[in-house]
């Protein structure tokens, strides 16, 4: 679990580079520097340490931002139930399932990305918009992406439990309920997605097990025999590319 944690953290932070470099490698990293304390412009003497706790708070929820509101959730799980069906234990690793997920995501992602950093990003580093405008600039692709892949049953959840007014627009619903509402309709996709890689595998298990049994083999383990043929079905109808062709056509829908 806790290795788990640290590769969210490299993943959060890489994803933070990328942002930042989208569209101009060419431009200079602006300078920053750290002031505490009065710096003669007038400001409070500890407007820059809650500025620089605010930004280290931000950075500390950033895998929970690129866990429940970008793709990573859905490809994770479809890719853990492929281990799972499989019954190949840690074969790939968590490392491989989740690097692969990072870089699906950020495939997925991009479009997206790419608004926020020409809405928001770039005029923000410029100068021509205040942190909270810039926030609220970047926060219209991310909703625009997720309500689009979000249940209206699942969005009405949340907007009754808080008694929100209906929005005209996706843009006028609070990210308070737009989060978790895309959060469980990504869960149900993915174990829905789930289901549909286990019944496969699951008829190959059934199948070995009632020959073993018809044959007086009891005592050995069906999965002895039903892996070495989940295997090669896996391989004979390239199964990662069937995998990672549904998982994008699942969201360019």
């Amino acid at each position: 679990m806790m290795r788990n944690k640290k590769w969210l953290s490299f993943f959060a932070i890489l994803l933070l580079s990328i942002l930042f470099h989208t569209q101009a490698f060419a431009e200079p990293i602006p300078d920053i520097s750290i002031n505490i304390g009065d710096n003669g412009s007038g400001e409070q003497p500890g407007t820059s340490a809650l500025s620089l706790l605010l930004l280290i708070t931000v950075l500390s929820i950033a895998p929970a931002i690129l866990v429940l509101m970008t793709s990573f959730t859905r490809i994770v799980i479809v890719l853990s139930f492929v281990r799972t069906s499989l019954g190949t234990q840690m074969m790939p690793p968590n490392q491989v399932l989740i690097g692969l997920a990072l870089f699906l995501t950020l495939f997925i992602m991009a479009p997206t990305f790419g608004q926020v950093n020409e809405v928001a990003l770039q005029p923000y580093i410029k100068g021509e918009l205040t942190q909270t405008e810039a926030l609220e600039k970047a926060a219209v692709p991310m909703k625009k992406f997720m309500f689009s892949h979000t249940r209206e049953k699942d969005l009405l959840l949340f907007m009754n439990y808080t008694k929100t007014e209906k929005p005209s627009s996706y843009e006028e619903i609070p990210l308070t309920v737009l989060v978790p509402a895309y959060a469980i309709s990504e869960l149900k996709t993915a174990f829905q997605m789930g289901f549909m890689i286990f019944i496969p595998f699951l008829v190959i298990d059934m199948i070995v097990s009632s020959t073993l049994m018809a044959m007086g083999m009891m005592m050995l383990p069906p999965i002895m025999i039903s892996l070495p043929f989940k295997l090669l079905l896996f391989v004979l109808v390239d199964g990662w590319y069937l995998i990672v062709k549904s998982l994008l056509l699942s969201f360019s829908t």
